[in-house]
């Protein structure tokens, strides 16, 4: 199949497929640090999915206004919390998030057939639908908690493929991208969303395997 992953600058699900005799490509209008420019369309996903007959779409679009966090930084003035340099707060982040939303749904509209959309827990399951599927990459034997939801247009949820136990504290379960406490263990950093944005490998693969036999 020739499969599209949009705003998927990593590669991690377009290496999947490929090693899966797919004909994948991942389009972002970052360069990509997956290894492989000769299968990355550095451009914009719309203009790409009007390129070719894609049989199926697996986009990931950027969660920082659709999340259910910083909420407060939508509300009218003043942010009792310290907010960094070029942060939107206000009425500039709520047009931010329309603008989020509308991106999700021209995705999830576009001429593909079958389409898939990642994101976490967020404002879409209001503004759109709940849903197809919640799950954790622990479900897909990755050492790691995040619970991710996808909305599908004609492919179905995907089958977990294994679990990966978490270490125990104080009787509640922690996994290795987690302190004890529950909190994410990753540095803050320039790059920090965009390495909590990447794709586990157990997912990846279950992507690959499952919705690359798709009918």
């Amino acid at each position: 199949m020739k499969i599209i992953l949009g705003c998927e600058e990593s590669q991690i699900v377009c290496i999947a497929l490929r090693n899966m005799g797919h004909e994948a490509y991942s389009c972002d209008l970052k360069p990509c640090s997956g290894g492989h420019h000769e299968w990355h369309l550095q451009m914009d996903v719309f203009a790409a999915i009007e390129m070719y007959d894609w049989d199926m779409g697996i986009f990931f679009p950027d969660c920082t206004y659709l999340t259910c966090s910083a909420e407060w930084a939508y509300k009218a003035g003043p942010c009792h919390q310290k907010v960094k340099p070029g942060t939107l707060v206000g009425d500039d982040r709520k047009a931010a998030r329309v603008k989020a939303a509308n991106f999700f749904m021209a995705l999830y509209n576009c001429k593909i057939k079958r389409v898939a959309i990642e994101n976490p827990v967020g404002v879409m399951s209001s503004i759109f639908k709940k849903p197809d599927q919640i799950f954790n990459p622990y479900n897909f034997g990755d050492d790691a908690s995040k619970k991710t939801c996808l909305w599908l247009k004609d492919l179905p949820p995907l089958i977990h493929t294994g679990y990966c136990a978490p270490r125990m504290v104080n009787g509640r379960p922690r996994w290795s991208n987690q302190t004890d406490s529950g909190q994410n263990n990753l540095s803050p950093s320039e790059n920090r969303a965009e390495l909590r944005s990447k794709t586990y490998p157990g997912i990846a693969r279950a992507m690959a395997s499952q919705w690359g036999s798709a009918k």
